[in-house]
Formats: structure tokens, C-alpha cells, sequence
């Protein structure tokens, strides 16, 4: 999506659409943009996010006012001439380390796919596990044994345990040694004393993702102390200034934050890189697992630059003005739908 000035500024965003993990269509968001909140924007001057993101923040559709948050934010930096990042907080690196999500499945493929992808430079995986502790366990065995000591191992159970089965998978883990950086969701997202019992019993860092989409969310996460670190998501936050905000609130409270996958196709990723360059909490690597999947749409050499081999394992931060990347128009040509296409 594009926001134009009537200076002839005109910022880029990304909505994603995720109807099983966000709750929105690819209709939905389209309406939410183009009917309902893009024309509360119109002859409003864009330098004013906080005015503006309030004007649309309804509840929910925060895919719809991510999109809308990452063009104002790509407008703002262009007309000023810098990048995103010296908007929301300057550089404390230019470059960030990459992770992976590996689908779940049975130890020696999981391993297998790591290794895969270390060929490819990546030095992060967060396998996907939950519903049985003692063969998730072996999962991750599998993996820390065939990529070595020095590669990050998170884990994701999507909500997938009880209580006392997250706490037999973090105990069975630091029995085996595996190093597991954090574990993500264990238990349902509602259940915040049955996160912080979790917490409290285990040394494993415990990790917040589908409990936290609102910074009234990260605050309730922060009372119930149910959560050692918070999983930010733009499309889940509902853009930059939002994200910024639930960093903040992580911070305020002794807590880091992990920068979670989107899928997106470029302009979101160059958002999600900047937001990391910027947030001193974010920690280690940061979840890009589209890479693996898709390419981008962005025009060369971000194309390049955002896709695998990675060097060092890691992304470079753009920077140019705004988010610093361009989208190819050939290849958004080719895969825009207009109304009435079949």
C-alpha cells in the first residue's frame, strides 16, 4: 500500500494477512484500508503518528493499521532524508542475525533441515514443537546434536502444553543439556498463572508470543511476572509506533523482546530490521523464516541482500531514507489481483 503527500512524497507499506495466526483475511485488511481507515488520513499533515494512529486505532484490524504505520513511517523518513531507525530511536548495530523456524516433525528430518539451512549461513532455528514433552525433547536433542554448541536453539510450542507438561519439557531439556534459549508459548494464552508457574519452576527463559498482540497485553503479561521475554510482531503489534511501545514496556519491567516472522515480502522485513537496529532489548537474532520460504518483491540489490546465502548470518539494516528499500513494480505487477480478476 502507498501514501501520497500532495508534496509528491509518497511512503510504502505492508499489511500482512494471516487468517490463522493474526485473525484476518486478505479482504478484511483491504477494506479495513481502503474504506474505513486510510480516508480518516486524508489532508492531515503525516508528521503527526501519534494523532493519526490514534484516529484509526479501533480495536482490532491491526494488520490493516500496521500497513498505514509502516507508509507513514516510510514517508516521514523520506521526506526528512533518513532512515527509520534515527526516527524511532537511531543504530545500535547495522547488521542482524537471522533466525529460522523449523517445521515439526521427526528428530532426524528437524535436524536434517537445520543443517540444511547452515549451508545457507543461518546460525538461529526456533523448531516448532508441543503435545508430547519427552519426543519434543528428543526433537530438540536431535537438532542441538547435529548443529553443535554454538548455534541458537529456541523452541515455539504455540500454546501446544499444560502447565506441568512445559515444565517437563524445560526440565528434560536442561537435563539433556540442549542450551534452549527460550521457549515460546507453552501454554494457552489466556492462561497467565499457568504461564507463570511455568516461569517460576524452570531456568529456561519463557516466552510470550500469542498472549502478547496490545501493550495492555504486555502489561498483564508483566503482573502476573508470566513471561521473561515478549515476542513483538508488527502486524500483531499493529506497526512501529505500537511496537515501540510493548519494547518499552518489556524494558520497564527488566524484560527482553524477540522480533518475530510475518511472511512479509520485503518492506515489512526492511521495517522489522530497523525496528531491531533501534530497540537496544531486542535480543540476539531475529525471526526471519520467509526467507526460506519466498522471495521478495523488492528491486535489486535488496533483493539480493534480503534473501539466502547470508553472510555472517546475518541481515544488513537499509540505509537509505524511510524504511530504505523500492519495491520492483514488475514484479508487484505480477502478483497484484484487481477487483474482478478470476
Amino acid at each position: 500500500m502507498e501514501i501520497e503527500t500532495d508534496e509528491g512524497v509518497t511512503g510504502v507499506g505492508e499489511a500482512q494477512v494471516d487468517i490463522g495466526f493474526f485473525g484476518h483475511a486478505l479482504e478484511e485488511v483491504q477494506v479495513a484500508i481502503e474504506d474505513y481507515l486510510g480516508p480518516q488520513l486524508i489532508g492531515k499533515d503525516p508528521f503527526d503518528r501519534e494523532y493519526l494512529m490514534g484516529l484509526i486505532d479501533y480495536r482490532g484490524n491491526s494488520c490493516a493499521k500496521a500497513g498505514i504505520d509502516l507508509a507513514l513511517h516510510d514517508l516521514i523518513g523520506k521526506a526528512l532524508g533518513v532512515p527509520v531507525s534515527t526516527l524511532i530511536g537511531g543504530r545500535h548495530r547495522t547488521r542482524v542475525p537471522v533466525a529460522l523456524e523449523i517445521a515439526g516433525g521427526p528428530p532426524e528430518e528437524m535436524a536434517k533441515e537445520c543443517l540444511r539451512f547452515m549451508d545457507l549461513g543461518v546460525r538461529a532455528f526456533k523448531p516448532k514443537i508441543g503435545g508430547d514433552p519427552s519426543r519434543d525433547a528428543d526433537r530438540l536433542r536431535a537438532i542441538r546434536e547435529a548443529v553443535g554448541p554454538e548455534v541458537s536453539i529456541r523452541a515455539d510450542a504455540n500454546q501446544g502444553y499444560t502447565p506441568k507438561e512445559a515444565i517437563r519439557l524445560c526440565r528434560l531439556a536442561e537435563r539433556y543439556g540442549i542450551g534452549l534459549e527460550l521457549l515460546e508459548q507453552p501454554v494457552t494464552a489466556w492462561d497467565l498463572q499457568g504461564m507463570a508457574l511455568v516461569r517460576r519452576s524452570v531456568d529456561t527463559l519463557i516466552e510470550a508470543d500469542e498472549g502478547c498482540y496490545t501493550i495492555h497485553d504486555a502489561m498483564q503479561i508483566v503482573r502476573h511476572e508470566a513471561a521473561d521475554v515478549l515476542n513483538i510482531k508488527i502486524g500483531k503489534a499493529g506497526g512501529l509506533y505500537h511496537a515501540k511501545k510493548i519494547a518499552a514496556v518489556a524494558e520497564s519491567a527488566g524484560l527482553k523482546c524477540v522480533l518475530g516472522t510475518a511472511f512479509g515480502l520485503g518492506v515489512e522485513m526492511a521495517a522489522k530490521l530497523q525496528l531491531a537496529a533501534s530497540t537496544a532489548i531486542v535480543t540476539d537474532a531475529v525471526e526471519f523464516t520467509e526467507i526460506g520460504l519466498h522471495g521478495s518483491l523488492l528491486a535489486a540489490p535488496f533483493d539480493e541482500r534480503f534473501a539466502l546465502p547470508l553472510e555472517d548470518g546475518c541481515l544488513p539494516v537499509p540505509e537509505g531514507p524511510g524504511l530504505g528499500v523500492t519495491l520492483a513494480e514488475a514484479k508487484v505487477g505480477e502478483y497484484t489481483v484487481r477487483n474482478g480478476d478470476e
